[in-house]
């Protein structure tokens, strides 16, 4: 309930006596609200009669209750003293209730009837007519010596915080308007101002001593955390900084690994340590450095650690983002939903191991493909994930329990092989795992690749026998035997596979390093035609390319005679010109010089009268081959071509540009025999003579 304030006006109501406050008379004791007091309020200073003033301060007070109420009171007994004065009658009688002789009805209230002199419903000018309560009346000794000095207390209260505001308000005008209104309503930043400026003299002990709000409530529990930090206020940060450089200045030194000894000036025992915040970026620098140093030293003069190398795995150290979290948490989900629908999935279980491998909880994926190797024991592509993810120790016990579970599995042997860092440990493996697996290739070939050659024959001497149908055996074989035994291999490699032309070659290449030249045109022709008789469909584009392979193995005579057998399969007699020549224009691109000479001999043989097989011929010899064989090639063209000048010029100048001059004339002259009307002959002939 807000306190009357003189001149206002209220709704369906007359004025009201003057120091009328609402509900005094029931005990109700008169209060100021915010809104009542507005941004400052202070006593009325004027334009209000004594009786409104001292109602006005009554009600305003100095802010305390115990003094507001004292003022109400006051007030009170002066209106009563008023009352009495004007009533010619004196004192109303106990019990007595205005207007009840005349038939007034009356309302009971918790304070009795209605009426007396202190109520207000008597009626009269000026009167306002509502409900209201009885109320005691106010005795002169009601307030005894303890209300005053409790008044006094709460008077001197006030008047000490008015005091402290205007003794840290800058303006001097509030200041006199505190001193002579009393009480004053100020902001409340304004209140906690002085107790702000007390914290910098609070120590750090003392702030580290303030307890922890919390809510300890039972109603509201709450976790409790395990370490709690208060944030340290600006002038402990700037003390303390201070003291660190004042430190710093006078040791000269000790501020390794980041911490600043400080000392008492007047004892020689160290009095505590300080961390030094401006130290830690050079300690931790001086921390590394000393950590390469020492890695990168050992007794051998081997590096340990390479520095730069190190630093480079540290800058690319990866950071997730949010979005790829995200992204993990989705397939972590997407995987679980897989294993359980389909436990028995491999893929499903590798993928979720690697989820958690890139996601960095290897811990985790190790257990989660263990898991997956108990639900799937017969999928070697889970064991060999588990082998990945586990330590070396680790991997070979698990694929030792992998051998067990699937001794046909080649892939779980060769990666256990691998595991082994012994040559003897390795072999070891592999024969065992032959003995599980003797029809394997891959077994076969890893095992004799760690034999020495006498070793190696013997282990494919028996390899031949367990897997006939590997050529590749065959051949090892054949390359590591005399020619005699190599020529009894390849005979049994051909009844074993009459279909594999790689046998047929190998014996050709066997008798072309014997320099039987004459045998290798017989293997090549009988190759082709008991791959005919089998059924052997081999492409010309095969041959040409096996011929390009022997050549680059060192077999020209081999690459020729395939060649010739195999150049002309399946052209038609239109496009032979144009087909070879295009073959020889791409070995040529393919730096297949051999196979080019075969492919154009083969079709100069078949047209021996095309001069631009002859010309493409010349300028292979030119370019690739020798002056022996680029003469070789001219006289031919010209025996072919004899009324083709460009032959007989290009062979005489080449025998003049290489200091045969009387081979030249005689070139030039057989030229005139074949041509005695050319004016292109008479000419260089005339040259040649008139310049020797």
């Amino acid at each position: 309930m807000s306190s009357y304030r003189p001149g206002g006006s209220r709704t369906n109501a007359t004025q009201a006596p003057r120091g009328y406050i609402p509900g005094l008379g029931r005990g109700a004791a008169g209060f100021v609200t915010r809104s009542d007091v507005g941004p400052a309020t202070g006593r009325p200073v004027g334009g209000a009669d004594s009786d409104d003033a001292a109602a006005a301060s009554a009600t305003a007070g100095t802010g305390s209750r115990a003094s507001e109420l004292r003022a109400a009171k006051l007030a009170m007994q002066k209106m009563q003293r008023a009352q009495q004065q004007q009533n010619p009658f004196g004192e109303a009688p106990a019990g007595y209730v205005a207007g009840a002789g005349r038939g007034a009805s009356s309302y009971g209230g918790e304070g009795g009837p209605v009426g007396g002199p202190t109520g207000v419903g008597g009626g009269g000018a000026g009167s306002v007519p509502s409900i209201q309560t009885s109320t005691p009346s106010v005795k002169d000794d009601q307030f005894d010596d303890d209300d005053d000095e409790a008044d006094r207390i709460y008077d001197a209260i006030d008047e000490r915080m008015n005091s402290k505001r205007r003794k840290h308000n800058n303006d001097g005008s509030n200041g006199n308007n505190n001193a002579s209104g009393g009480g004053t309503s100020s902001a409340i930043g304004d209140q906690f101002r002085e107790l702000k400026q007390k914290l910098a003299n609070v120590t750090e002990d003392q702030w580290a001593a303030i307890p922890d709000v919390g809510d300890y409530s039972l109603r509201h529990k709450q976790k409790r955390r395990e370490d709690v930090f208060t944030p340290l206020t600006d002038s402990l940060l700037e003390s303390r900084s201070m003291a660190n450089a004042d430190a710093t200045a006078s040791s000269g030194q000790n501020a390794i690994a980041g911490m600043t000894q400080v000392t008492d000036g007047t004892a020689t025992s160290t009095a505590g340590y300080r961390t030094n915040l401006s130290g830690l970026a050079e300690a931790r620098s001086t921390v590394m450095t000393m950590s390469l140093d020492k890695m990168s030293d050992s007794v051998s003069g081997q590096t340990v650690v390479d520095p730069k190398g190190y630093l480079t795995s540290l800058s690319n150290t990866k950071i997730a983002s949010a979005a790829e979290v995200g992204d993990v948490n989705k397939a972590r989900l997407l995987l679980k939903s897989v294993r359980d629908t389909n436990p028995k999935h491999g893929p499903g279980w590798i993928a979720a191991a690697r989820v958690e491998e890139a996601a960095g909880k290897t811990a985790h994926a190790r257990k989660l493909i263990m898991e997956g190797c108990e639900i799937c024991p017969d999928n070697e592509d889970v064991w060999l994930e588990a082998a990945r993810l586990h330590p070396q120790d680790q991997a070979k016990t698990i694929l030792a329990a992998a051998a067990r579970r699937m001794p046909t599995s080649v892939q779980v042997y060769l990666r256990a092989a691998d595991l082994e860092s012994h040559d003897f440990a390795k072999k070891a493996v592999l024969r065992k795992a032959l003995e599980a697996n003797p029809n394997s290739v891959t077994l076969w070939k890893a095992a004799i690749d760690l034999e020495d050659a006498d070793d190696a024959k013997i282990l494919l001497s028996v390899a031949v026998e367990k897997v006939p149908h590997s050529v590749e055996m065959w051949l090892a074989l054949a390359r590591l035997e005399t020619y005699e035994n190599a020529r009894k291999v390849l005979n049994q490699a051909r009844k074993h596979l009459p279909t594999e032309r790689a046998v047929w070659i190998a014996a050709a290449k066997l008798e072309e390093s014997q320099n039987h030249g004459d045998v290798v045109d017989r293997i090549v022709d009988k190759a082709v035609r008991s791959l005919d008789k089998h059924d052997a469909v081999v492409m010309r584009a095969q041959w040409l390319k096996e011929a390009e392979a022997a050549e680059a193995a060192g077999a020209p005579l081999t690459s020729a005679a395939i060649v010739k057998c195999t150049v002309g399969r399946g052209v038609d007699d239109e496009d032979r010109q144009r087909t070879w020549a295009d073959d020889a224009n791409a070995a040529l691109a393919r730096n297949a010089v051999a196979t080019a000479r075969a492919i154009l001999a083969h079709g100069l043989a078949a047209f021996p009268t095309k001069r631009t097989l002859w010309l493409q011929a010349v300028d292979l010899e030119r370019k690739h081959g020798t002056a022996t064989s680029l003469d070789e090639v001219l006289e031919a063209a010209s025996e072919r071509l004899p009324r083709t000048e460009i032959f007989w010029l290009v062979r005489a100048k080449e025998k003049w540009l290489a200091g045969a001059v009387d081979e030249s004339r005689s070139i030039l002259t057989e030229a005139f025999k074949a041509n005695p009307d050319s004016e292109p002959v008479w000419l260089p002939a005339g040259k040649l003579g008139w310049e020797t």
